[in-house]
């Protein structure tokens, strides 16, 4: 087991991507935390984790308010004697569809405020509790993807969001690598398994997503899980201040 004896803290792990890392995070030994604002999905992936013989634990917890994220992460350090990995897949509360010129400065700036606000309280909370064990793996996911993808789309302020995070991590991975922290993106270039089975043009996204590929296929969130395991383990040690890419070629480093 490659996590065996880590604590990992993921927020919006009641998500598709959350959860899928949360299960492979307790497939491979790690205790898990799972932190978000409905307490219905967190449990079921708890219960999902546990089922298969992983220890997991829920708690409710607003990644964009301060206190909350603090007090949940002294809890988990109190209780579990650290905090080893910590991700952040919370989502942005991004608008897209509509052109940037008939956008409000709300609707653009929403995912901004939102990306940038909750990576840096929970990535700072975690890193405060890190640096006193000196070790530590901080990871964001999603990365800038595609820059050609805005000719496609109207993504609203998505893309500059992506972009910030991506600072972000830059600057952690260099102020907290001397404390034996290391900070990496998880990045993907579009998961079609996470595309309501509702929407409309579901089938056109997901062959949009392929169609950028090189391999004809895009990563699925068993991948997302696998790789963030890697990452998070010591298998993942040499890497830092790095974007993992998972984007199966749709873009090229």
């Amino acid at each position: 087991m490659l996590l065996k004896g880590r604590n990992a803290i993921v927020y919006g792990g009641g998500g598709s991507v959350g959860g899928a890392v949360a299960r492979a995070f307790g497939r491979e030994g790690a205790r898990v935390f799972l932190a978000g604002r409905t307490t219905a999905t967190l449990e079921r992936v708890a219960g999902q984790i546990r089922t298969a013989g992983g220890a997991a634990e829920t708690a409710e917890v607003d990644a964009l308010d301060e206190r909350s994220v603090d007090e949940h992460a002294a809890a988990v350090a109190a209780e579990a004697g650290s905090i080893d990995v910590s991700l952040n897949v919370i989502a942005d509360r991004d608008v897209q569809g509509t052109p940037m010129i008939d956008m409000s400065p709300e609707d653009y700036l929403s995912p901004v405020v939102t990306a940038v606000r909750s990576k840096f309280l929970t990535s700072r909370a975690a890193a405060r509790h890190m640096v006193r064990q000196r070790s530590g793996v901080i990871m964001a996911f999603g990365g800038t993807g595609d820059r050609s993808s805005a000719r496609r789309y109207n993504l609203g302020g998505l893309q500059v969001a992506f972009d910030a995070v991506e600072a972000m991590r830059r600057q952690l991975a260099a102020e907290l690598g001397p404390y034996g922290i290391r900070v990496v993106t998880l990045q993907t270039g579009g998961l079609p398994e996470t595309i309501p089975a509702g929407f409309d043009q579901r089938e056109a996204v997901e062959r949009d997503i392929v169609g950028q590929t090189l391999t004809g296929r895009a990563a699925s969130l068993e991948d997302v899980g696998n790789v963030a395991v890697f990452a998070a383990s010591d298998w993942g040690r040499t890497m830092t201040g790095a974007a993992i890419n998972i984007t199966c070629g749709a873009v090229l480093d």
